[in-house]
C-alpha cells in the first residue's frame, strides 16, 4: 500500500501586505507599523490558497498588535483555512506596535511543538520544530526564517543541522534568504541528509519571480511528487508547495492521542 500523501506549503505573507510593484515597498511601508482596512481582505485571499494544504509554515506574521488590529494572524488564517491546530512563535516584540512572528498551521495533531533559538548578531530569530507520528517512527517538521546576512545564516544552518540529524524523516521549510548552490545551502546539504532541489522554484519577488529563496527540503525516504510556486501576489513572496508521500511506517493522526 502507498503511504500517506501530504501537501505542504511555506509562505512568507509579509504581515498580510499585498505587494505588486517595487515602489510599493515605499508607498506601502506604513502598513508595516499601522493598521489598514485591506489587511484582512488580503488574508482572506491567502486563506483560500490554504484550504487543500495539510501543513503550512508561515513567516512574517503578527501575533496581535496595533498594526494587525490586535488580531493574531496565524490564528486568523487557521480559522479561515479550517486548520484545527495552529501555533505561533514571537521572535521580536516591539511593545504594542508589532509582534514579529512565525506560524505553523496543521490538519494533523502534532505530538510535540517546540521553539529553537537561532544564533545571530540581533537576537530574536527562532525556528519551530513540530514532531508527528509515533516516538518510534516520527516525522520532524522544521520551519524557519533565516537572517539577511550570510555569516548569520551559516551559523543558523549549522545549528539547525544538529537538530535535523536527530531524526530520520524530516521536512525543513521556510524563507531561507539564500538560493540553492549558495555556500550556506551547500553547508546544509553537507551536514544533513536533506536533499537538494532538482530544479529552481522562483518565489521572489512575487510580481516578477527571479530568486529561489523559499524552500521545502526533505530527507530521502520522503517521496516528492511535485514542487511548485503558486502565482498570487498577496505578498512580496510566492507560496511554495510540495506534494509528497510518507513512508508506510509513518501515520499522522488528525486527533489528539
Amino acid at each position: 500500500m502507498p503511504g500517506q500523501v501530504l501537501k505542504v506549503m511555506s509562505y512568507n505573507i509579509q504581515v498580510g501586505i499585498s505587494t505588486r510593484q517595487p515602489h510599493h515597498y515605499l508607498t506601502h511601508s506604513w502598513k508595516h507599523v499601522l493598521p489598514h482596512s485591506q489587511r484582512l481582505t488580503n488574508l482572506d485571499r491567502v486563506a483560500c490558497l490554504l484550504r487543500d494544504v495539510d501543513l503550512v509554515g508561515l513567516q512574517e506574521v503578527d501575533a496581535g498588535s496595533l498594526r494587525s488590529n490586535y488580531i493574531n494572524l496565524a490564528e486568523y488564517l487557521a480559522l479561515k483555512g479550517g486548520f484545527p491546530y495552529w501555533y505561533h512563535q514571537v521572535n521580536r516584540s516591539i511593545g504594542r506596535f508589532a509582534k514579529h512572528s512565525n506560524g505553523l498551521l496543521s490538519r494533523f495533531h502534532p505530538a510535540e511543538v517546540s521553539d529553537i533559538a537561532l544564533p545571530g548578531l540581533i537576537p530574536g530569530r527562532n525556528a519551530i520544530m513540530a514532531r508527528y507520528g509515533t516516538s518510534q517512527e516520527p516525522l520532524a517538521v522544521f520551519m524557519l526564517h533565516l537572517a539577511l546576512g550570510r555569516r548569520a545564516r551559516m551559523r543558523q544552518l549549522a545549528m539547525i543541522s544538529e537538530r535535523v540529524n536527530d531524526f530520520k524523516h524530516v521536512i525543513l521549510m521556510g524563507d531561507m534568504n539564500c538560493r540553492p548552490g549558495s555556500p550556506e545551502m551547500n553547508l546544509l546539504f553537507k551536514l544533513t541528509r536533506l536533499r537538494e532541489p532538482l530544479e529552481e522554484t522562483l518565489t521572489f519577488p512575487s510580481w516578477r519571480p527571479q530568486h529561489h529563496i523559499d524552500h521545502i527540503l526533505v530527507t530521502p525516504e520522503l517521496e516528492v511528487q511535485k514542487v511548485y510556486a503558486m502565482h498570487h501576489a498577496y505578498s512580496d513572496h510566492l507560496p511554495i508547495v510540495m506534494e509528497l508521500v510518507l513512508p508506510e511506517s509513518i501515520q499522522l493522526s488528525r486527533l489528539a492521542a
